[in-house]
């Protein structure tokens, strides 16, 4: 059809028409992307196994209070490191750390502005829809003629932008879903919207906001693997080389890396939001 092959030109075209002056501007802005990422990555690395896995079991049991959350992230861990995989579990912690951090810094404000602001939720809706719609391939297109693949903001971004619709859904959802008989106490009492929104509406939103943490740490693992193809490192890689060489057995290892992985990040944000519903409670 020659309609649909001058519309595909056409948007390839508009898009190289306009790279040069959007790099100019997105490449300084992303760039602290990739000083983190590789920071993180050279940190999980250089620490050794014998520091790193202590450390991440006391950071367990401190957000648990957990001992067998903590013994069973030792576990899985020293699994890994049996199977000589720990330097890619490594790389793969380390940026879903990063992309994780950076989507709660951006996403939970983002939902603070939208649950106090119709306006700002009726326009940010559709952007958050076309993100979470869109196949996590597609994510990828325009960023590897903006970046070059050997720049870790390229993979960095590409999960961030993945990752970070359901914590600002749920931040939204969960200050709308304050009690209005709350807000008219606090009312009562004299508070500010500052006072309130921090005093009042964040700790009683903290479970959806929770919740949504949990899911924009799934989501980024998930898009971990795919990143891959563009030199994302870690357990993706792995799964890569067995698709790409049909080697059967590290992908399936690899796969079963990414399950305890996955395991050991969605228990300890569980049980993290247990203990702030009890507390609550």
């Amino acid at each position: 059809m020659p309609q649909s092959r001058d519309l595909t030109r056409g948007l390839e075209q508009g898009f190289l028409d306009i790279k040069d002056g959007l790099k100019v501007v997105v490449d300084p802005l992303t760039q602290p992307l990739s000083w983190a990422l590789n920071e993180a990555l050279w940190l999980m690395q250089a620490t050794p196994w014998w520091i790193m896995i202590p450390v991440l079991m006391l950071i367990t049991w401190a957000v648990s209070r957990s001992v067998k959350l903590a013994g069973f992230v030792a576990l899985c861990f020293g699994f890994l490191a049996f199977i000589d995989f720990y330097d890619y579990t490594m790389q793969t912690l380390a940026i879903i750390f990063v992309c994780a951090f950076i989507c709660v810094l951006f996403g939970v404000p983002i939902g603070i502005a939208m649950s106090r602001s119709d306006k700002v939720q009726r326009a940010m809706i559709p952007v958050l829809d076309m993100l979470q719609t869109l196949p996590p391939f597609v994510y990828l297109i325009p960023l590897i003629f903006l970046f070059s693949v050997t720049e870790p903001k390229l993979y960095g971004i590409a999960i961030i932008l993945y990752a970070i619709v359901p914590v600002i859904r749920l931040t939204d959802l969960g200050i709308r879903l304050v009690d209005a008989d709350v807000i008219e106490a606090a009312d009562a009492f004299g508070m500010t919207k500052r006072q309130k929104l921090f005093g009042v509406q964040i700790p009683l939103a903290l479970p959806n906001i929770m919740a949504g943490v949990n899911q924009t740490i799934m989501m980024s693992l998930a898009m971990v693997v795919i990143a891959s193809l563009v030199s994302a490192p870690g357990l993706g890689v792995l799964v890569l080389r067995g698709i790409r060489s049909l080697e059967l057995g590290v992908g399936l290892v690899s796969g079963l890396g990414i399950v305890l992985l996955t395991i050991i990040l969605d228990r300890v944000t569980k049980a993290a939001l247990a203990r702030i519903n009890a507390s609550q409670n």
